[in-house]
């Protein structure tokens, strides 16, 4: 069945996920507020002109959560996701997610947060297939560290392309969903590219393309 692909931070949520995490991490005070925040600013800035190696952002996020188990990490990411990511859900993003549902699209977010993170919040748009950057756990606990190619970028379109191949699934007909420069690669192999709020880079190269651009609010 054709797919429906869409990034999450920023496209299907007026935010970051990865970043409002880590101000609940200093709510928490599982990090040291005021450093660990301006650190986390720093690496976003370069996301968005599309500079961040992400191994390096995820070494620096995962850090707090060395030696923390799977589960007391879901207990508190459960209650964020309600309180603090699910009101910035856009409503023309769970109107996008309904029409496809609708038609019988096979729906998935290929995000480039971390898995925990990505499946809670996917959870309460009522979508059940993600693919995100995995952490490594040992024993039960999380070492701080990923596994497998991570989703980003070139990475995106890598780990989509073996889902496909599992799934028995291809990208005719698919659609997908970004606001980021950085979904470059996954845009243009796509049928169907919609640019979400997009970011200048990205808006220049739709105009360019004559790809849909939309305003979600």
């Amino acid at each position: 069945m054709p797919l429906a692909i869409f990034d999450l931070d920023e496209t299907l949520i007026d935010g970051d996920c990865a970043s409002l995490w880590s101000r609940e991490m200093a709510r928490l005070g599982w990090v040291d507020g005021e450093s660990f925040l301006r650190k986390d600013a720093e690496l976003m800035a370069e996301y968005a002109f599309g500079k961040l190696a992400m191994e390096d952002y995820m070494a620096f996020s995962l850090a707090p959560l060395v030696g923390r188990s799977r589960e007391e990490v879901d207990y508190v990411v459960a209650p964020f996701v309600e309180e603090v990511i699910e009101p910035l859900i856009f409503s023309d993003a769970m109107r996008c997610v309904a029409a496809h549902r609708t038609a019988g699209d096979r729906i998935l977010i290929v995000s480039a947060s971390a898995e925990f993170l990505v499946s809670a919040t996917a959870e309460r748009l009522g979508v059940d297939e993600v693919l995100a950057i995995d952490v490594e756990e040992q024993h039960g606990f999380l070492t701080g560290r990923t596994q497998g190619v991570l989703t980003y970028r070139d990475g995106k379109v890598q780990r989509l392309e073996a889902w496909l191949a599992e799934q028995g699934e291809s990208l005719d007909g698919a659609h997908f969903y970004s606001d980021s420069r950085n979904d470059l690669p996954l845009l243009t192999r796509v049928d169907f590219p919609h640019v979400v709020n997009p970011d200048p880079v990205l808006r220049e190269h739709a105009e360019r393309a004559g790809w849909p651009i939309l305003d979600w609010s």
